[in-house]
């Protein structure tokens, strides 16, 4: 670059350094010219609205009765502690519709009450979201 001698001067002194404050470390200095997020959390929108989530199954109401033979079955079993899979509805908190979910393990409870599965791992699987239960010990024979 060529220059007309205006700046003769100060062009050949030293770089100044700060005796006060300790120089400034490369990230923070980079970090000064990084751009600008004058839409703050709008990376944040764009990733949720792109999620994608599956919609919930309406079961028909035969394999309703068949999961609900299934769970007294288990019931009646339960000392056995039996293992099972499991495949179920998890809804999803932020957006409509969720996730379907096959978990396996041997049951520790069948509560009645509030409707729930619980494993001996202290998972809790609600009754109306649960699509499908096999017996694993016995390929889906429940006695």
């Amino acid at each position: 670059m060529k220059y007309n001698g205006e700046y003769d001067d100060i062009i050949n002194l030293p770089h100044h350094v700060s005796k006060k404050h300790p120089p400034m470390s490369k990230e923070i200095r980079a970090a000064q010219f990084a751009p600008f997020a004058a839409l703050t959390g709008y990376d944040d929108q764009v990733k949720e609205t792109a999620r994608l989530t599956n919609e919930r199954k309406e079961l028909a109401e035969g394999l309703k009765l068949v999961i609900n033979e299934k769970i007294k079955k288990i019931q009646a079993e339960i000392n056995l502690k039996p293992e099972i899979e499991v495949t179920y509805f998890i809804p999803d908190l932020k957006k409509q519709g969720g996730k379907y979910v096959t978990v396996k393990g041997n049951v520790k409870k069948v509560d009645e009450y509030k409707q729930l599965i619980i494993f001996e791992d202290k998972r809790e699987i609600p009754f109306q979201e649960i699509i499908e239960i096999v017996n694993i010990e016995k390929n889906n024979d429940f006695i």
